[in-house]
Order: structure tokens, then sequence, then C-alpha cells
């Protein structure tokens, strides 16, 4: 009896407070008012079932979504590609017209159709729009150490070059012929890369002139290397401070040694910058992040993955600070593109349930400055098959019903974009703005809210794995 009695108190001082914001002073006409409104209220619906919900989403996204007609790079002969050729993506000149950075994911690194259609962005981006930086998830050096000979060598040697083994496909080959083309014109496309992680010796040494440091350094890239795939993290806390003094020793030559550097990387001319931020990158490399990595193998023997998460949170902070400071210092008037993984540029990576890394990635991370003035696009596919790092096939399962994948792939065409960003929460398209299931990878499933981690999502009904190039 007093829950019934408070209750009705409470019911009492609701109306009461109605009255007095409406004006209404009869308490009589509380109950017929409240009644015309709902009449009149064209926005209140009936609850939905799941499945009428599911159908309303796929409705709204036909309504909404844009086809692309193709994603083969279009050719270029060093004459301007004819705009009618990139028709189908006018519609990104609004989204897109006062960001600075592009960020273009992938839900796996193994995807055909993933490597043509960024590329075809790509052109897009740098012929219409003025985007002249494009930034790979690849070594800082590397990168650095291609762009600097990119018109003396082919194509397939910058690539090589460039970027990680995973992308020596044939169908990102494209990609690298269309830079090289471009750096005889009045548009070049800048090649530069933001990853802090070895791939390999970025540099020779030559510009030295001294061949025993040269040796040493060479050396020490390799020791370096080696150590990271080991176990024994007594040993190299041992030579650690030897491989230390030989990055310092090189690094301290760079001020000495501009003449020889601007002539061994002639197209680089931000070469003395970029060669002193990547020594330096070594250098906190050698002094950090290898015992991080050598304690993660050992970790992992245990099924212990926390120093393993450790590594990926302290390589993509690494990251998202060489990447603004290519923004700021390096190129401090040029719109970027970015090329990386879809967990890389997410908004807010640590938010994504079931992700085998719940940790802030280097999206996360971006001031938010930065990610006023960026667009973030995920890349997704539906069926067929993906490859994993080391190139071995997997399948791609089949969407859940109500996931992202399900959701866009109603639209039946092969390349579906939408966009997410300039959106409001409306009947159609709520499911953007709550929990859907995904797949990373074609086969880990994760749950996200897509509005909080994109702007744009492309999704690629039918894929393959690429046709790789050793």
């Amino acid at each position: 009896m007093r829950k019934a009695r408070k209750h009705k108190v409470l019911l009492s001082f609701a109306l009461a407070s109605l009255m007095t914001v409406s004006g209404v002073v009869n308490v009589s006409a509380a109950v017929p008012v409240n009644e015309q409104i709902i009449k009149n209220d064209s926005a209140v619906k009936q609850a939905r079932t799941s499945n009428e919900t599911l159908l309303d989403w796929k409705k709204w996204v036909n309504d909404h979504a844009y086809s692309l007609s193709s994603i083969q790079p279009e050719t270029f002969d060093g004459q301007k590609i004819p705009a009618n050729k990139f028709n189908d993506l006018e519609m990104l000149k609004p989204l897109l017209h006062d960001k600075r950075i592009v960020f273009l994911g992938e839900s796996s690194h193994g995807v055909a159709q993933f490597n043509l259609a960024k590329t075809r962005l790509i052109q897009f981006l740098h012929q219409d729009m003025g985007y002249n930086v494009l930034a790979f998830e690849s070594g800082m050096g590397n990168v650095m150490n291609a762009q600097g000979q990119i018109d003396k060598q082919a194509a397939l040697q910058t690539m090589k070059d460039a970027i990680f083994g995973v992308w020596w496909t044939k169908e990102t080959l494209p990609l690298f012929d269309y830079a090289k083309s471009t750096q005889a014109t009045e548009q070049p496309l800048v090649l530069t890369g933001f990853d802090i992680q070895q791939q390999g010796a970025f540099t020779n040494g030559d510009w030295l002139q001294n061949p025993k440091l040269a040796q040493q350094f060479n050396e020490a890239e390799k020791q370096l290397a080696e150590w990271s795939s080991g176990k024994d993290l007594k040993g190299y806390q041992k030579v650690k401070a030897t491989i230390l003094d030989v990055y310092k020793q090189v690094k301290s030559q760079i001020q000495f040694k501009e003449k020889e550097l601007q002539a061994a990387y002639p197209k680089e001319p931000h070469i003395v910058k970029l060669m002193d931020r990547t020594l330096a990158d070594r250098i906190r490399l050698a002094d950090e992040y290898i015992e991080l990595t050598i304690q993660s193998n050992i970790d992992i023997e245990q099924n212990n993955i926390e120093s393993f998460l450790q590594t990926m949170e302290w390589r993509d902070q690494a990251m998202m600070e060489n990447l603004l400071w290519l923004a700021e210092e390096v190129y401090p008037t040029e719109k970027f593109i970015v090329w990386a993984h879809n967990d890389h540029i997410r908004k807010a990576q640590s938010d994504v349930m079931g992700s085998p890394y719940p940790v802030k990635l280097m999206g996360e991370r971006l001031p938010d400055i930065y990610k006023k003035y960026s667009y973030v696009l995920g890349l997704y596919m539906t069926s067929g098959e993906t490859a994993n790092n080391m190139g071995e096939p997997m399948p791609v399962l089949p969407p859940v019903k109500g996931s992202i994948e399900d959701i866009l792939s109603s639209t039946n065409k092969p390349y579906t974009f939408i966009d997410l960003r300039n959106r409001q929460n409306e009947r159609g398209n709520s499911w953007m703005f709550e929990p859907r299931l995904s797949y990373s990878w074609g086969m880990i499933q994760e749950s996200l809210v897509p509005r909080d981690q994109y702007d744009g999502i492309l999704l690629i009904d039918q894929v393959n794995k690429p046709t790789y190039i050793k």
C-alpha cells in the first residue's frame, strides 16, 4: 500500500510539473492534454522486432549507401587521369573538403581487392583533392630510402624497399608505378612511413664515407633483429650498450654529411631530418622496445599476452608520434593519406570487444584536433578468401545476421560505401550508433559501435588472397 501511495504521489508531482511548464492551471485538464499530444506526435512508433529492425536498417542503407563502379586502379601515363574516370568517387569531395588526413584501413593485410581499391582511392585523392603525401604503416627509414631513389629504380624495387612484405603483391604494384610516374609532374606523390619497427636495413651507410662505421652499423642492424626474435633477455642486456653506441655514432655524423646524404637520396629533400629521426627511433628501439619484445616472447610461451600488448601500445604510441612529426615538422602544409590496418586507425580501439588487441592504438591516441580534421575509412569484406601475414589462405566466414557486413551487403553491390560521420541517430540508421558484430581478418568476431570507430566504411563483397611477389 505504501508503494502504491508513493507511486501515486510521484505521478501527481509529475503531472503538476507538466502543467506548470505548459501554463495549465486546471488539474482535470492534464489527462486530455496528454492524450492530444500523443495523438499528434507522429514520431511515436510501435516497438519493432529484431527482424523488423534489421529490415529497416537494410532499407535505410539501400537508400543512403553509394556503389563504386570499380576498384581497378586507373591507367596513368604521366598525363592527368580524365576526371570522368572518378565520377563514382565524387561523393567523397564534400566529406573530405576540410580533412587533412584520410586514413585508409583494412580488416586484413591479405586481400587483393583491398590493395586495388586503396590504390584507386589514392589516385583520386592525390590528383583531384591534393593529398600529396602517402604514409605507410611501414618503417620510416625504409620508405625514406625508397622515396630517395624512386626515379632511379623499377617500381617493383621501390615497393620492396618501402613497405612490409605483406603488401608485396601484384595488386599493390600499380600504386608504385603511379607514384614513380608522378615524380616528373608538377604534383609528385611523396612516399613516407611512420612505423618504428625494424624492416631490414634502411640504409647501407655508404654516405658515412667511413667503411668501418658502416660495417658496424650493418652488424648492429642484424644483431637487433636477431635479439628481437629471441628469449635471452640477460644476454641482450649485456650487449645493449655496445649496440646503442654504434647507433649514436652514426647519428652524430649526420650534421657533417648533409651533402653526401642529399647525393645518395636525390628525390628526398628532407633526407637529413628523416635520417636523424630514423636513427633516433633505432636508439629508442634498442634502448626500450627490444627488451619488451624479448620479454613478450618469453611470456607468450606461458600463454601470457600482457607484455605483448605492452609492445603493441609502445609501437603505436611511437607511430602516432612519428605521424604527427611528419605532419608538423616535415610536411606542415601538405595533406596526408595513411595506409594501415583497421586496428591501428580506429578511433577507440580499446572499446572493441573481442579484439586480440584491446588496447589504445595509434588512432585512439591522436590528439582531438587531428581527429577533427581526419576521416577514418574502414575496409571490410563479405565473402571469399583472405590470407594471414604468412600468406596462407583463410576463408572469410559468412556474415553474422545483423552484423556490419550483413547490413551493408544488403545493397547487393560489389563495392558499397557508407558515410557514418555526418549522420544523426534516426530510426533507419541506429545500427551505426550501437554495438554491431563484424569480422577482423574475416574470421575474428568483434563487437563495436561503428560510428565511434569509423567515419566511413567500404565493404567489398567478394575477395581473394593477393598474388604475392617475392
